[in-house]
């Protein structure tokens, strides 16, 4: 069987509301040389059903025991048989000419791996628009820093421009060169993208002006463990990919520094949680207190340290 020009990995759960938009983004596109691979992570909805709706040969469809999100991609990128491939999460879409656009742009350009800009949107479809929404504040204050610094590497650094693993496009040869997503639950797209601007230093594009992935984001998400642990995530993928970029002569000393400046920020925080509490009066700030006492000399000396003084 003749390989197709594009893979496109779908890694499915629980998404029958919005998996429907996906399949139909990708087999609408305006290039038709392409196979759509849909592996269903354990889905208990009606994922598979609205899947099996679907009659097009260029579909394929593969149901695992529930194996989280790294697994689903990898075995998806292990059934992908396109020389190029690109993924699209179950509940984000593409624009009809998206895989068109950054092939053309990937053959001109000898490109390796493309990313786009993205277009957030509600659960229903409707675009955020307000520049003060709080994701839209995020992702331009990234932009911006990414335009001061004209490095790639060094925004990354500063925030996820690619924001979600639905935005990857790549090279058969890139993705065999750089392997399998880690198992970093929150944040193996972004240890990814990192291997593949050390592995391609001169072939990872950012297509910054071209809004080509719609990304939901989903109302109503509260404060849960999952954020303490995927900034846990985002603080050692940070240090690894910083380190990486450092001559092996002075890692030692940026990492060092690095760590005493978290352990830095950690006490900053503690202390001021303390002096909060003196504040309002749930712990003594009298001489026979010595907690009390040197509180706030240990805020002024944390905030001296972080400060340079």
């Amino acid at each position: 069987m003749t390989a197709p020009l594009v893979s496109v990995v779908i890694p499915a759960y629980n998404h029958e509301k919005f998996i429907g938009d996906a399949i139909d983004s990708v087999l609408q596109q305006s290039i038709e040389d392409l196979e759509l691979v849909i592996v269903d992570d354990g889905s208990t909805d009606g994922t598979a059903k609205v899947i099996h709706s679907y009659d097009d040969d260029r579909l394929s469809y593969t149901f695992q025991e529930n194996q989280d999100a790294f697994n689903t991609i990898n075995r998806g990128l292990d059934i992908a048989r396109g020389d190029f491939v690109s993924i699209l999460n179950s509940d984000d879409v593409y624009t009809l000419d998206r895989l068109e656009r950054l092939l053309t742009y990937a053959l001109e350009h000898q490109a390796d791996c493309i990313i786009s800009d993205v277009i957030p949107i509600s659960d229903d479809g409707i675009e955020f628009t307000d520049p003060e929404f709080g994701w839209n504040l995020w992702h331009q204050r990234n932009r911006q820093f990414y335009f001061e610094q004209a490095d790639l590497y060094t925004g990354f650094l500063q925030g996820n421009l690619m924001v979600t693993t639905s935005n990857l496009f790549m090279t058969r040869h890139a993705m065999q060169e750089v392997g399998k997503f880690s198992s970093l639950r929150y944040l193996h797209d972004y240890d990814y993208i990192f291997r593949l601007m050390l592995a391609f230093p001169n072939s990872v594009h950012y297509l910054d002006q071209d809004r080509l992935l719609y990304y939901r984001i989903h109302q109503g998400n509260t404060l849960s463990e999952a954020a303490i642990t995927g900034r846990e995530q985002d603080l050692e993928v940070i240090r690894k990919y910083m380190l990486a970029k450092v001559p092996e002569a002075y890692r030692g000393y940026v990492a060092a520094g690095t760590d005493r400046l978290r352990a830095l920020e950690n006490e900053l925080n503690e202390v001021k949680a303390e002096l909060g509490r003196i504040q309002q009066g749930q712990i003594s700030n009298t001489p026979g207190n010595k907690l009390g006492i040197g509180i706030k000399r240990m805020v002024k000396t944390a905030l001296r340290r972080l400060s340079g003084r």
